[in-house]
């Protein structure tokens, strides 16, 4: 075959594309190829395909579109937490003489896929599964506004996430940092596939958490259940709907800075290079307009998930819900007006430079008022300290801390000595470890009832706290001592011998982690384990499961038979109080969307078109586009895309859960 032809089929992939020069990737490599072999046998064997195809894959069911969102941030964390401990073994060993058993090549690649897939692929699949799963329940909505949107928006951003693990074993990831800044990420500094991989992969995630922001903002505007005004939401639906009113305003940005990064890259313009008139000032001003509102995309709906555990577990109302309210609205305001923080050091001049020290002081106020609020929740409270509540004092005690360096990262003098430093990575996982994370297990303790009927396992669930409060101190304190002495991020080797010290602690607190991480996957298996061991021998799958939002946990298909009117704030606790007599017949069907293979087929396509893109095969990419296009077209004369749920399963159902809630004495 001629080399043309060749290239006309193949593009730019080869077999020199495959690191098989890289003995860690070649085991890993083999690693997964033997797990997913393990798992595709074992789906086989058990004759799940089926199940999972109709049941999971294709359903818009918005709470199983949650729980597989969580999934995929779990199976994320795995990997991103991986090169988060291949970087931290690297540095606790290379100094002097000693290299470190990584490369600089590959070193560069595993920090920026560290910080990609933590953000993008674990922080916000996680974030989005949870407001995907409560949201339309704390309303007393059915489902979101368009179901199959949201199968959609799930497959787009696990398409993308599919493209950043193909990097691994498939050419190689960007070595640009996790904002893949310009002009190292353009062509000339960075010819290989590896900024290709990036763009496309956030691409085609972008999309996806898009048009979930555009589904959830008017499920939540549109949907809410009778009586229910805007100041009789829950608190978290509140951080929702700032959250995905700032993931539309925000994206948008990201997509199109990423949009003109490509055009410099395919078609030679030059908006973000050094010469022919482009500026990469620009591109460092639209990637932090887009990205310090992905911080707080990140972290109000921690703050709702706080607020729903701080009031429960207290055994009070949330304290001060108005100025709670207001405070969520302010920060989402100001998140947007922030984003020069970032590049103080950049030569924007001393008037820039305060107005944005100023304002990124000033939001730390609504934040800090949130603090109050959740203490005077507890004041007086009849505190229990169950694992969601325990997740948040720990982050109560670790997020100060974290909004106090960032307060002095907020003052331009002090950042120009700070900045680019151990100290800003030490902050920034203050903030998103002690904050996002820390809420994200809080939220799974505590929503995992209504999830699936049961609670998770107390045991290992406190060896996974432990591990992760204690291991996240040591892990990075050290980080904040180094970076007050200047030592850079982002190196792999070091000359001077004093610094290794702090490093290795570093490296313990990381290992710390891993065990966190590990007994939280002991408590799921062991939780799921003791469930299943309790319903063969009660033989009622409705045993164990309590009454909470007029709707049963696990919720059935439908979420309520009867559209609950709202009274007052707290009208789900009122009903549970007074023992509403809940109506046990006179139901009538019920109109539900139809579970599609669309979504998963549109996504399919994307990955490879993305894939097609990254290595020029342009015939494949063409291809893919053009199925993509069809398959959206005929979708769209779809017609046969809703049943109905019978009044008679209805009744059954009901009258079923109705009998187990008044024997547990609900």
């Amino acid at each position: 075959m001629s080399e043309t032809l060749t290239k006309m089929i193949f593009g730019r992939l080869s077999l020199e594309s495959l690191p098989l020069h890289e003995p860690i990737v070649v085991a890993t490599f083999c690693g997964v190829a033997l797990g997913g072999v393990a798992l595709v046998g074992a789906l086989t064997y058990f004759r799940l395909w089926g199940y999972l195809w109709k049941e999971w894959f294709t359903t818009v069911d918005h709470k199983r579109i949650g729980i597989m969102y969580m999934i995929l941030g779990l199976v994320m964390l795995l990997r991103g937490f991986a090169d988060a401990i291949m970087m931290r073994a690297q540095q606790a060993m290379a100094f002097g003489a000693n290299e470190g058993y990584l490369n600089a090549h590959h070193y560069d690649q595993i920090f920026t896929a560290h910080g990609v897939i933590m953000i993008f692929f674990v922080a916000m699949p996680f974030v989005t599964g949870l407001m995907n799963f409560v949201v339309p329940l704390q309303i007393g909505a059915r489902d979101v506004s368009f179901p199959f949107l949201n199968n959609f928006s799930f497959w787009m951003t696990a398409a993308g996430a599919a493209l950043v693990m193909a990097s691994l074993f498939v050419g190689e990831f960007a070595r640009t940092g996790w904002l893949a800044m310009a002009p190292l990420s353009g062509l000339d500094y960075s010819p290989d596939v590896g900024v290709d991989y990036y763009v496309w992969a956030l691409q085609i995630a972008g999309v996806g958490t898009l048009l979930s922001g555009v589904n959830l903002i008017a499920t939540i505007v549109k949907m809410r259940a009778p009586g229910m005004g805007l100041m009789k939401m829950p608190i978290f639906t509140w951080t929702a709907l700032a959250t995905n009113i700032l993931i539309v305003a925000a994206f948008p940005v990201l997509t199109a800075v990423l949009a003109m990064l490509s055009l410099d890259r395919y078609v030679g313009t030059h908006f973000f290079t050094n010469n022919a008139g482009g500026n990469p000032m620009m591109y460092v001003n639209m990637i932090w307009i887009w990205g310090h509102p992905e911080v707080y995309i990140l972290i109000l709906p921690a703050f709702g998930i706080f607020s729903e555990v701080t009031s429960t577990f207290s055994g009070k109302r949330l304290f001060g819900y108005t100025s709670m309210v207001y405070a969520v609205l302010v920060i989402t305001i100001l998140s947007y007006l922030v984003w020069l923080h970032h590049f103080f050091t950049m030569g924007s001049g001393a008037s820039v430079n305060s107005f944005f020290g100023i304002t990124t002081m000033i939001i730390s106020i609504p934040t800090g008022a949130k603090i109050f609020n959740w203490l005077f929740t507890m004041y007086k409270g009849r505190i229990r300290f169950e694992l969601p509540m325990m997740w948040t004092v720990a982050f109560m005690l670790t997020f100060v801390i974290g909004g106090m360096t960032g307060v002095l990262l907020a003052v331009p003098p002090a950042d120009f000595v700070l900045h680019n430093s151990l100290f800003l990575v030490a902050h920034f996982h203050n903030v998103i470890i002690g904050g996002v994370l820390f809420g994200l297990f809080a939220g799974i303790n505590y929503w995992w009832p209504k999830a699936f009927g049961f609670k998770l396992d107390k045991k290992w669930g406190l060896v996974s706290f432990w591990c992760w409060v204690v291991g996240f101190w040591v892990a990075f304190m050290p980080l904040y001592v180094l970076g007050l002495m200047g030592v850079t991020r982002r190196l792999r080797h070091f000359e001077d011998p004093s610094l290794q010290i702090w490093f290795v602690v570093a490296a313990i607190g990381a290992a710390i982690i891993a065990v966190g991480i590990a007994a939280f996957l002991l408590q799921i298996f062991v939780s799921i384990r003791n469930r299943a061991a309790l319903a063969d021998e009660t033989g009622d799958p409705w045993d164990g499961r309590t009454l909470e939002w007029a709707t049963s946990s696990p919720p059935p298909a439908y979420n309520f038979a009867f559209t609950p009117v709202i009274h007052d704030l707290d009208s789900w606790y009122d009903m549970k109080a007074r023992k509403a007599v809940r109506p046990v017949t006179g139901f009538l069907p019920i109109h539900m969307p139809k579970n599609t293979g669309a979504g998963i087929i549109l996504a399919g396509f994307s990955l490879v078109c993305g894939f097609a893109m990254i290595w020029y095969i342009w015939w494949l990419a063409a291809a893919s586009f053009l199925g993509l296009i069809v398959t959206a077209i005929v979708h769209t004369f779809n017609y046969d895309r809703d049943f109905y749920i019978s009044a008679e399963d209805v009744t059954e159902t009901e009258n079923a859960r109705t009998q187990v809630l008044a024997r547990l004495g609900a």
